[in-house]
């Protein structure tokens, strides 16, 4: 029988206005070896960005993994472990409310990764001086400020 690696991973995400320029910034951890993965776009939201970095992270796995994923977003840890998004997309991505889901398209990349990975989510609360999560907040703002810069262009 195959064992299933385990493997850490912290996300963030970042945004300058609500849209404006945005970043995520991501640590995978696997028997203490470290990898950084961030991006950004010009024009985003940070929820956008939040899921983003999971993405990005869950992505990067090469065969199917173990994860406990490390965020400061309810946004993404709530409509997953709630049930929301699930919910959503039987519905045809229209919300309890009546109102459609917002980021559609990126939900719909995030979940075949968490059908294929075994994923427990930890929030953590954001800024509150958790060593990964800090991490990922900068290289989420640094993305985020160069897609600023760009914007300035």
């Amino acid at each position: 029988m195959k064992t299933i690696k385990s493997v850490e991973i912290f996300s963030d995400g970042a945004c300058s206005g609500n849209p404006g320029a945005g970043g995520y910034g991501v640590v995978l951890r696997y028997k203490g070896i470290e990898k950084e993965l961030s991006g950004g776009d010009e024009s985003t939201t940070n929820n956008r960005m939040e899921l983003m970095g999971v993405i990005a992270g869950l992505s990067a796995l090469k065969e199917q993994c173990s994860v406990t994923l490390t965020t400061d977003s309810k946004y993404v840890v709530d409509s997953i472990t709630k049930g929301w998004v699930y919910a959503w997309k039987k519905k045809n991505w229209i919300k309890s409310d009546g109102n459609k889901a917002l980021n559609v398209d990126l939900w719909e990349k995030l979940l075949p990764l968490l059908e294929k990975h075994y994923v427990k989510f930890v929030w953590v609360k954001g800024h509150a001086g958790h060593p990964e999560n800090e991490r990922c907040d900068r290289l989420a703002v640094m993305q985020r400020d160069i897609y600023s810069k760009k914007q300035e262009e």
